[in-house]
């Protein structure tokens, strides 16, 4: 039997990487990721590498079942240079968490775009829907707009064995969320890539397409996306002690740049201190404030400081593996 595995990498598109992939044929599959051979791409297409020295290495990293196709799988790669070392573009290879301490949860928002109207589902050609209100978790066609593309992406998710723990509808029309948990920086970043890449491909069948951007509707009164970074290690969810919780916040005050540098292209335009943000240049935090740069959510209080803390600054076309390098490098630092 022939299996069809889809390798899937990020490219080197500044400022913000988009996916690619193709296809390899393999005769006698098993499906596990060791079977996966190297392989190779003309990184001069995908801006990096140039044209005389345009071979890059695919390093398979992550293996699912691609419920989507006969004999499938999705094969999330790392991107190597020649030699076998990291390449520049590879945020996955920057991330120090050897032992799987840190678990992350990704709270993706997105918009549906339509590209004959050039704006989300729901809006009408040059203008705009109700002001937002109705469209948050709602239901019927008045207020929810795109359902079956949702459903179908979130059924794919699931069958595939990704660990997609909840989908709701965001507060602007045509806005959508999905949520992804892993214990593994590593891992949580090569499960969202892949819901993502899902996603992608199946709005490809309804004529869609995903914007990604943190501010898509420009200077209004919609909100904008974000990716809300969960995240907890050993020591925030056993100790119980709120000087720890106390020490990261503080330190990820001290180091806004490192993580805005690596949060999202755009993000200015949607942290302007609105629609439940922060401003870029402020870092604030606090008990179940979802104005805050970082939210501790109530349930981590409540739990005698055992638990989470929630960084809602990340904006949704951020990089999840470099986001959780900064945060992993931001919290390890709080407590030497």
């Amino acid at each position: 039997m022939k299996s069809k595995l889809e390798y899937i990498w990020l490219d080197g598109y500044k400022p913000t990487q988009s996916l690619r992939s193709k296809t390899l044929v393999k005769s006698n599959f098993s499906g596990a990721l060791e079977e996966c051979p190297m392989w190779s791409f003309d990184g001069s297409s995908t801006q990096q590498a140039t044209g005389d020295h345009s071979d890059c290495l695919l390093k398979p990293v992550f293996i699912v079942p691609d419920p989507d196709r006969a004999n499938g799988y999705l094969v999330m790669c790392e991107v190597l240079n020649a030699d076998g070392s990291p390449h520049v573009s590879n945020g996955r290879a920057t991330i120090d968490d050897v032992d799987d301490d840190f678990w992350f949860g990704f709270e993706q928002e997105y918009f549906l775009w339509d590209p004959k109207t050039d704006l989300p589902p729901g809006f009408p050609a040059g203008g705009y829907p109700a002001p937002q209100g109705p469209y948050y978790c709602s239901v019927g066609s008045a207020n929810a707009f795109g359902r079956d593309l949702i459903e179908d992406h979130l059924d794919l998710c699931l069958e595939a064995g990704l660990n997609v723990e909840g989908i709701n509808a965001e507060v602007a029309a045509g806005q959508w969320e999905f949520q992804v948990f892993a214990k593994g920086a590593q891992r949580a970043g090569d499960e969202t890539w892949v819901a993502r890449y899902l996603l992608e491909r199946t709005a490809e069948r309804y004529g869609l397409t995903i914007n990604w951007g943190p501010k898509p509707l420009g200077d209004t009164d919609w909100n904008g996306s974000g990716m809300h970074a969960n995240f907890s290690n050993g020591a925030m969810r056993d100790k119980g002690d709120q000087a720890i919780f106390t020490k990261i916040c503080d330190n990820f005050g001290k180091n806004i740049q490192r993580h805005m540098s690596v949060y999202g292209a755009d993000n200015d335009k949607r942290l302007t201190g609105k629609h439940e943000t922060q401003s870029i240049d402020t870092f604030s935090y606090g008990v179940s404030d979802r104005g805050a740069s970082i939210r501790i959510p109530i349930s981590t209080v409540q739990d005698g400081w055992k638990g989470r803390l929630e960084d809602r600054r990340t904006a949704s076309n951020a990089d999840p593996y470099k986001v959780a390098a900064a945060i992993i490098k931001t919290t390890k630092e709080a407590l030497k």
